[in-house]
């Protein structure tokens, strides 16, 4: 039986798309002030499954929904703090996985609430630190996910920050690419991995990343995350 050739080109739609919808998504949540003092983290996250089902009918995440708040936004993704309600003067992340007619997004953003300059300065270093890898990877064309993500510990440094994450990224696609590359180290941003990010996956098809920012400051117990589309966009 032949085999269907793959085309690239509606694949990336297929993810740039996915993407637009979770950027939708993020702009409701902050018009609507969901993040919000008083309200409990996980009732954030039942709140914003709600949105994206009224929405875009989404009905999927091929991550957990992750709401962090206060000191919860140091541990990174494999965590799970307990759950806490978000004070007033709280920095908070928010990072999805939302499944979008059988496409993978991966979108994080970090909010403030209050006027703490120390908090402000991190939610706004974040998408220049990410902008900053996505030039670097640009640059170099046969850049491995070790080399990329030292590069990322080495901008978070240079701001003044510490990288809170294991890795920096993954690959995308297609749902549900999870079950199949999840625990290979080939799929992550990450010190073991020395194999180059630009390449072709086991069916020939074109590998894309998402770029994660995770920023910490242990002594303020603080931090804060910033994830989207590396490889596509910018």
């Amino acid at each position: 039986m032949a085999v269907a050739p793959i085309d690239e080109q509606e694949r990336a739609r297929g993810l740039l798309d996915a993407q637009e919808r979770a950027v939708e998504l993020f702009a409701e949540i902050s018009r609507r002030g969901l993040i919000r003092p008083g309200a409990l983290e996980s009732t954030v996250s039942a709140e914003v499954r709600d949105l994206g089902a009224d929405m875009f009918g989404v009905s999927r995440h091929w991550h957990k929904r992750v709401v962090r708040s206060g000191p919860n936004t140091l541990q990174p993704y494999r965590e799970n703090p307990p759950d806490r309600v978000i004070e007033a003067d709280d920095i908070v992340f928010v990072d999805l996985g939302p499944v979008f007619a059988e496409w993978e997004a991966d979108f994080g953003r970090t909010f403030v609430l209050g006027d703490d300059p120390v908090k402000h300065r991190l939610r706004d270093d974040l998408p220049r630190i990410f902008e900053a890898g996505r030039r670097h990877f640009a640059a170099h064309a046969d850049i491995t996910g070790r080399e990329l993500y030292a590069h990322m510990t080495g901008l978070a440094e240079a701001a003044g920050w510490e990288f809170g994450g294991a890795h920096s990224g993954h690959l995308v696609g297609e749902f549900p690419h999870e079950l199949i590359d999840g625990e290979r180290i080939e799929s992550y941003i990450a010190p073991g991995n020395g194999t180059v990010m630009r390449r072709t996956d086991k069916a020939g098809r074109r590998c894309h990343w998402i770029l994660e920012v995770h920023l910490v400051d242990r002594a303020r117990r603080i931090g804060g995350f910033h994830e989207e589309l590396l490889t596509l966009g910018g």
